[in-house]
């Protein structure tokens, strides 16, 4: 099998977890060719332990003729310049999540990625992992019936007390819808389909952060984003779905995601993670029971979509977690804020299909 050469622009935290699957769990069809990081102690970190190139910068990377893909590791304001730099230098790009910080970076992405004709897909993975696609069958069986309503929420008290570097958080580009929501969203449209409108809330709370986390304590951030929002979502095939992020939440003790149907009702796992629990309650037994995972991938197997894009590439066919479904995704959670500085519902102009099923 042909392996298809990586370049990672961005060695923070959470490439670790990328490269070590890039590796190990996905080498058959992924090689890491290099990686570049504007602080150059990572990026020395991860070329000497992985035993790759480290490049001067991401244009001296987009320059290697051997890279087809770049992977976008950077913080979420940065996700558009690196991207979009990529692909004028005509590299297939996956993307960490969100794909752009406004709906206009996400249009432009989508625009150029089309002329130029590479592929542009991103995080979040995780649906494609053993959790989702069992509730995902669970649903296309008819074991609940039709759905018609589902409830989504992520909720803590924000990152200030613990992250190593929270201020990101809250400043353009940050806040939980775009932060979280992608998992929950894309967990969502990959189960019910497409959503056709949205309205929503939004609320700041607090005007500044005190960050009591090391090696930044004392310090106070500004918050620039909304940190609690929730709003309803409208899908195509009739479902009305209730959708809360926030950072503004001390403590909870509901459902990650809840899906109802007019048989049953399914309790799906959180979409942050690749496997379990699936709980399924139907008329017949009056009961939750737990299904047993009917796919791969129950462990974290972030770069998974990185490895569907590649098959992709050497299939012809469309990424899973491609363009149209992560713009569609960013559609969404920017229309809840558009909607809340209108008051008034926001239409959504894409209607992907659900990616296919693994």
């Amino acid at each position: 099998m042909k392996k298809t050469r990586i370049g990672i622009v961005g060695c923070g935290d959470i490439s670790g977890i990328y490269l070590t699957n890039i590796a190990g769990m996905f080498v058959a069809n992924l090689e890491l060719a290099g990686v570049c990081d504007l602080i150059d102690a990572r990026a020395t970190k991860a070329s000497e332990q992985y035993n790759v190139r480290k490049y001067a910068d991401m244009h001296e990377l987009f320059a290697d003729d051997s890279i087809e893909i770049v992977l976008n590791l950077t913080r979420p304001y940065e996700h558009y310049g690196v991207t979009m730099a990529a692909i004028n230098a005509g590299k297939h790009v996956y993307s960490e999540k969100p794909l752009g910080a406004t709906l206009e970076e996400g249009k432009l992405l989508r625009a150029v990625a089309t002329k130029k004709g590479v592929q542009l897909g991103g995080a979040p993975d995780t649906f494609l992992g053993a959790g989702i696609q069992t509730c995902r069958k669970i649903i296309d069986d008819g074991l609940i019936g039709r759905p018609v309503a589902a409830t989504a929420l992520w909720a803590s008290p924000g990152h200030e007390s613990w992250h190593h570097d929270p201020a990101f958080y809250y400043q353009f580009g940050g806040g939980p819808m775009l932060d979280m929501g992608p998992y929950y969203v894309t967990a969502l449209v990959s189960l019910l389909g497409a959503v056709q409108s949205v309205c929503g809330m939004a609320h700041t709370p607090h005007a500044t952060r005190l960050i009591t986390s090391q090696p930044h304590n004392g310090t106070i951030i500004n918050v620039e984003t909304p940190t609690h929002i929730t709003g309803q979502l409208a899908f195509a095939n009739g479902t009305v779905a209730t959708l809360m992020t926030s950072y503004d939440v001390q403590a909870h003790n509901l459902p990650m995601i809840e899906i109802h149907g007019t048989l049953g009702t399914l309790s799906v796992p959180d979409p942050n993670y690749f496997g379990g629990p699936v709980k399924l309650y139907r008329k017949e037994t009056k009961a939750f029971e737990e299904i047993p995972l009917a796919f791969g991938y129950p462990q974290n197997s972030r770069g998974l979509g990185l490895s569907d894009m590649a098959a992709a590439l050497a299939e012809n066919r469309a990424p899973r977690a491609g363009i149209d479904l992560i713009f569609h995704v960013l559609e969404i959670m920017t229309g809840f804020l558009r909607s809340a500085e209108t008051k008034a519902y926001v239409d959504m102009k894409t209607t992907p299909e659900r990616p296919a099923a693994m």
